[in-house]
């Protein structure tokens, strides 16, 4: 693989970890309004979040993404533009290529996530996203997928693998799998929602490292 793998850490819940990951060299970090997920943060919270990202992307590029899966696309967009995110991922089938053409009238940036249960078109940017993260059918649950699931299927330009990645599996995953990226979240934690500040920084090495 070309290059270094792009690296977001998705699930933050506090301006320490925000640190630590923007710190130790992730390219992007994740912020979840998901009613459903431990990680979930409220609006006052998130604007807190993305506060602390921006002060520290000051010295370079940084994507702060918000991560919702049930919640409608619209709103979803209105929420990520008015809490300051630069992009928003829209996690599962719940959401069609309507959806996103919907919420692009908002927000200029969307990734799509998806996990191989759902059947999802493969090609980055079939919904007009930028980017695709592919997630094992759970997502957040910290189980890793069988990569051979990819074996027979083509996946290319800007894609994110993610689920059940660690710092111990990730450079293996990487040279599997070939991302164009990496995403984690339960696997640099210490309990559910909170982040393991060294596991962060040992993450972003070993999948810097694999590229």
């Amino acid at each position: 693989m070309m290059g270094a793998v792009y690296v977001k850490v998705c699930g933050l819940t506090s301006v320490d970890a925000v640190e630590a990951a923007v710190r130790s060299g992730a390219d992007a970090i994740g912020v979840v309004m998901n009613r459903s997920s431990p990680r979930a943060l409220s609006a006052d919270a998130a604007r807190g979040i993305v506060a602390a990202a921006r002060d520290l992307a000051a010295d370079g590029p940084l994507d702060i993404v918000l991560v919702v899966n049930d919640m409608d696309a619209e709103q979803a967009a209105r929420t990520a533009h008015r809490l300051g995110f630069t992009v928003l991922q829209l996690h599962g089938g719940r959401y069609g290529a309507d959806d996103f053409a919907r919420a692009g009238r908002i927000v200029p940036r969307l990734w799509r996530a998806t996990s191989l249960a759902d059947d999802p078109p493969l090609d980055v940017g079939a919904y007009g996203e930028e980017r695709l993260l592919l997630d094992a059918p759970r997502p957040g649950s910290g189980r890793r997928w069988d990569l051979a699931d990819l074996t027979d299927r083509e996946v290319g330009g800007q894609w994110l693998l993610a689920g059940g990645l660690d710092p111990d599996n990730v450079a293996e995953a990487i040279a599997l799998a070939q991302p164009w990226g990496v995403d984690v979240s339960s696997g640099v934690e210490s309990a559910p929602g909170v982040k393991d500040l060294e596991a962060v920084a040992r993450f972003v090495r070993a999948a810097r490292s694999a590229g």
